[in-house]
């Protein structure tokens, strides 16, 4: 075995081996598995059993195969026939072999004919880490429809489970997160897993670019980008990420990219201009239609705010990084253009923070329109999508894990949409946003600011502010002309909710079926509890129409809206100077004291620019074998109405993307982050 371990260790033929068979081993029952078994390997053997043969030496085979291998690449059906008919098969147990206790076993299914022709389906879809487990009968039930002895083994699953998925308290007042080790069960399978690596060392952790210091102009970013492209090589520069680089100086992309960029729900409609913000008519009548005062367009809804102010005080990571929270001003002008047209770059109006407008120097108004995206970068990655994707849904995924049994209808509903959450967030944990990780390496802020501007966040997320419709009507955005987003968005939200309210129908009768349905109500008790006791999410379930929306707003912000937050990225940030990640020098308090070499000296450095470059383009990457909106390979429901719902589900979405191609076909720069063939299932990267 010495010899063995060596050439394991040293040859890659050895190494790479799949399995390695060996004959004449002359083991008995007398010898361990771990005295066998090199690093990387485990062994099957066929021992020899002298009560069987009469002899004590000599013979039997053992094969030693890599674990990743067999975790991951191979699938084995098995036939098990049985003759006598036992009726109704309600569950079946899997038991593995204590010699096998190494190995970790995914069972995607188990199906049984029974003497009668009868078909009983057993889904699994898990890994067995265990010796033994218990699947049900794949008809999903309700815990009131079940006999008192299955409620007492849902009771004992669910005990078990909340002893592996333990609530995590990290950020005072912020979302909680399962504590220890990701559990096997919901661990990256093998493929995503060397993906997401791949990916990571790929675009991160290899040399930096070699484009030398200093940056002396504008166009010395575009150097860095191609530079990225030729280190990726298998990627090219899509249209949108085109359009920025030619058009991000032009007011209108920029205004475009509150209503359809990667941070589409910072903007909303200014009815009163705060008293921090004195704009005047007098400064912005030259941009306003002709013969109109700014007090009319307010009232007529043609102005519209983004105010960073949850930045006001937040602490910078060093003395050679800074942060503004400015407050920016829009117009919707005679073309249906938004475009802004005031900004301030503090909260506190007074000589040292003047207000910028179009009419000042080039360089003055270009500089002030860094500041505002370089604070929209730093509240889109840590609210608009840490918080509120990745967070949330690991929230919904602990909630469904400690309260749900498998055979829960929601459980089945929700499964496909928390795959790989607890992973993802796990990592990010890890690498992105911890003590010296990559956020706090590229933006403005480290981990106390991190933790000032989610708590912040905190106080003004509520459940209604996650339901799609809700949060349009809150910001006043109903009827902005060409913003895609809500319109696309509302199509989704529109087409989850009927296929959820199918899908809710068929299990619960009546209003006091989900009322009854103690695992539900704890479910939502549960999440409650997950976002740090808040009373703001601590919604009673009451009428299947509540349960509905209550699953819809799961669903949507896993899927959905994790996509419009994420997966443009690249398209958007790619472009440095269109959406700093930091800035090197201080607001400006005066006019007229800006040049280029003032404005290349607050961007972002050359080794910052590429790791902003590599981070996002590693969280824009599609998994090779990505399950999108409605695509459900792991079929957990089995009965024919729920499976004739998801067709339609299918189908209405296949409309909705159609329609998206049509509209986009007209447009210059494209909206296709809310396509659902283009929408993650689940928050994966």
């Amino acid at each position: 075995m010495d010899e063995l371990s060596a050439n394991i260790r040293y040859l890659h033929e050895y190494r790479n081996s799949c399995v390695l068979p060996i004959t004449e081993t002359w083991l008995d029952s007398g010898v361990l598995p771990s005295e066998v078994e090199p690093d990387g390997f485990v062994s099957f053997r066929t021992d020899r059993d002298p009560e069987i043969t009469g002899k004590t030496r000599g013979g039997r085979v053992c094969l030693l195969v890599r674990e990743d291998w067999c975790r991951a690449v191979k699938e084995f059906y098995f036939d098990v026939s049985v003759k006598n008919d036992f009726g109704d098969i309600v569950e079946v147990k899997l038991e593995k072999e204590k010699h096998l206790d190494k190995v970790q076993w995914f069972c995607k299914h188990i199906k049984v004919e029974a003497p009668s022709g009868k078909y009983f389906e057993f889904p699994c879809h898990r890994w067995i880490a265990d010796d033994e487990v218990i699947i049900r009968e794949g008809t999903a039930r309700l815990p009131q429809d079940d006999p008192e002895w299955l409620k007492k083994q849902r009771r004992e699953e669910l005990e078990s489970r909340r002893k592996i998925f333990r609530w995590s308290e990290g950020i005072p007042d912020c979302p909680m997160f399962l504590e220890g080790e990701v559990p096997p069960e919901v661990h990256f399978d093998a493929d995503k897993s060397a993906d997401f690596i791949g990916n990571s060392i790929k675009a991160i952790g290899d040399k930096p670019i070699s484009y030398p210091e200093p940056l002396k102009d504008l166009a010395d970013f575009e150097k860095i980008l191609e530079e990225f492209q030729k280190k990726m090589k298998d990627f090219e520069i899509e249209n949108n990420l085109e359009a920025v680089m030619q058009d991000w100086r032009e007011d209108e992309m920029f205004g475009y990219q509150f209503l359809n960029g990667c941070n589409p729900v910072m903007i909303r409609k200014c009815e009163e201009l705060p008293d921090n913000f004195p704009v005047t008519h007098e400064m912005v009548k030259g941009f306003l239609k002709t013969g109109v005062t700014l007090q009319e367009e307010l009232k007529a809804g043609n102005i519209y705010i983004a105010d960073y102010k949850i930045l006001d005080g937040v602490p910078t990571s060093s003395s050679q990084r800074y942060l503004a929270a400015p407050i920016c001003l829009l117009y919707q002008n005679r073309l249906d253009k938004t475009v802004p047209i005031a900004i301030q770059l503090s909260q506190n109006p007074g000589e040292k923070s003047p207000i910028f407008l179009p009419s000042d120097n080039e360089y003055d108004w270009m500089l002030a329109k860094m500041w505002v995206k370089s604070a929209d970068f730093i509240i889109h990655q840590l609210v608009m999508h840490l918080l509120k994707t990745h967070l949330i849904s690991e929230v919904f995924e602990m909630a469904m894990y400690r309260q749900l049994s498998a055979v829960h209808p929601v459980y089945k509903l929700l499964k496909p949409h928390v795959r790989f959450t607890i992973p993802i967030n796990a990592s990010a944990r890890e690498r992105l946003i911890s003590k010296g990780g990559i956020f706090s390496k590229f933006s403005s802020i480290d981990v106390d600011g991190m933790e000032k501007v989610m708590q912040r966040a905190m106080k003004t997320l509520t459940y209604e502010s996650l339901c799609f419709p809700e949060a349009i009507t809150d910001r006043r955005m109903e009827d902005v002309p060409k913003y895609y987003y809500r319109d696309d968005g509302m199509k989704i939200w529109e087409t989850i909710n009927c296929f959820v309210s199918a899908v809710v129908k068929i299990y619960y009768d009546s209003n006091e079926a989900v009322q009854n349905d103690t695992e539900i109500q704890e479910f939502v008790k549960d999440v409650s509890f997950g976002m740090n006791n808040s009373a703001k999410f601590q919604k009673p379930l009451k009428t299947r129409e509540d349960l509905s929306e209550y699953l819809t707003v799961a669903i949507f912000t896993a899927s959905a809206q994790h996509s419009a937050v994420n997966f443009g990225q690249f398209d958007w940030y790619a472009c440095i100077p269109n959406g700093p990640s930091t800035m090197r020098k201080p607001p400006p308090e005066q006019k007229g004291q800006v040049d280029m070499k003032y404005i290349m000296e607050s961007l972002p450095d050359r080794g910052c620019s590429s790791l902003v470059l590599g981070t996002v383009w590693n969280l824009t990457r599609f998994h090779k074998e990505e399950l999108y909106l409605g695509m459900y390979p792991e079929m957990c429901f089995t009965e024919q109405p729920v499976k004739e719902a998801i067709e339609n589900f299918q189908m209405h979405l296949h409309e909705v993307t159609e329609d998206i191609k049509s509209r986009n076909e007209g447009l210059k720069t494209k909206y296709f982050y809310l396509s659902p063939d283009k929408i993650p299932n689940s928050v994966a990267i």
